[in-house]
């Protein structure tokens, strides 16, 4: 039986005159699960009738926890003046029945309810839910305490605070990680430190895998994109522009802002990825080729075999080994695909070009182990083939 029909069919069996608790707590189960149901009108009817038939002077918990519940329907639907009362009122019982935690919580709520409306009163109530909350909760409430000061203009205070909470998130929750260097970043870029920015977003958009939180890490790229403009350093800005743009359905903010630098700077034709390779020690280009790989893999055809391209013209073994470890990494259906349109844009290069390319990839291949070695070649040869391009 489905939650909500089990809960609705419980909640027939206790008349509220009778059973006014059970009724209560019934409804209050409900409304919890409309709302992870993305049923928000229904789970706030639910809630409110839980909140009133919890007295509040004999089960101040009960109705305080209702309300915390309540609360968040409510912000959910967008009602942030009844979600700030609901959350008021709840702290208030909470605080009154020595719940640290349970207050500490509603006044994080109440905080994120009054943020856009008072981004005062909101800082208030997040320094207070730091104090009294604890492990991810407490780096939770730092997080947007930082990110409100940062607004507020209070770049020192918000410094300090987002450091606090990305060393709170760093072990036991990777998002909020993220979302905290993000902000730090952007308090360190608002205060002028523009490369301890750098870091930050660099730092940010790992912790947002591509595949797992592409808007967030579309967004870390866009800011680092910004912080290298500021920093001068045009190709790396470019690159990481590119790979904002280059998730699915990046979020407007982060296509209008990456967009902005490109036209700032000049979406060159220069190759910025073998100019920031130059710049690099050997032992760093793993993950700029792996972040490379990952853009150039969701681009359409074309844009893959201009990417490829950057591996002909560009080429040597240091480099053909440091694309063919990206290559290896990947789904053996992807690593075709690179391979294909490597050798689609080969067709073309002059004969020269040809021979060094080929070259450079046999003695990069040759530095793998033999497994390695022997599927390079055999993909390489049998793609090769079918293009009637000549390989080996």
């Amino acid at each position: 039986m489905e939650p909500i029909q089990e809960l609705e069919e419980r909640l027939a069996r206790y008349d509220p005159a009778r059973y006014p608790v059970q009724h209560a707590t019934t409804r209050f189960h409900l409304g919890i699960v409309h709302v992870d149901a993305g049923r928000v009108d229904e789970a706030i009817e639910s809630l409110a009738r839980a909140a009133e038939l919890f007295d509040p002077e004999a089960l101040p918990v009960e109705h305080a926890k209702a309300l915390n519940a309540l609360g968040a329907a409510l912000r959910l639907a967008g009602e942030l003046e009844q979600a700030e009362t609901s959350f008021a009122r709840a702290a208030e019982l909470f605080e009154r029945s020595n719940l640290g935690q349970e207050h500490g919580a509603a006044l994080f709520n109440l905080g994120l309810a009054q943020r856009d409306r008072d981004p005062a009163a909101a800082a208030e109530c997040f320094r207070r839910s730091a104090v009294l909350l604890a492990g991810l909760q407490q780096a939770a409430a730092s997080r947007e305490l930082g990110a409100t000061l940062l607004a507020l203009g209070e770049l020192d205070e918000a410094t300090q605070t987002l450091e606090r909470a990305a060393e709170l998130a760093e072990r036991g929750d990777a998002a909020g990680y993220g979302g905290a260097l993000n902000a730090l970043g952007l308090a360190r870029l608002a205060a002028g430190a523009v490369e301890e920015a750098i870091e930050s977003f660099r730092q940010a958009a790992g912790a947002h895998p591509r595949g797992v939180r592409p808007a967030e890490f579309a967004m870390a790229k866009a800011n680092l994109a910004l912080a290298y403009e500021q920093h001068g350093d045009a190709p790396r800005a470019r690159l990481a522009a590119r790979q904002a743009l280059g998730v699915a359905d990046p979020p407007v903010p982060v296509t209008d802002q990456a967009a902005a630098v490109l036209e700032r700077i000049g979406d060159a034709t220069a190759n910025d990825l073998l100019l920031v390779l130059e710049q690099e020690p050997q032992g760093s280009w793993e993950g700029i080729v792996r972040e490379e790989l990952a853009r150039s893999g969701e681009a359409p055809p074309e844009v893959r075999r201009a990417d490829a391209a950057t591996w002909i013209d560009g080429s040597s073994v240091e480099r053909a080994e440091a694309w063919l470890g990206g290559l290896l990494e990947l789904p053996p259906e992807l690593m075709e695909t690179f391979i294909r349109s490597a050798l689609e844009a080969l067709g073309s290069r002059e004969t020269a070009t040809k021979e060094r390319f080929r070259a450079d990839v046999s003695r990069a291949a040759a530095r793998f182990h033999v497994p390695q070695l022997l599927r390079l070649e055999e993909t390489f040869q049998r793609i090769a083939a079918e293009l009637g391009e000549p390989w080996s």
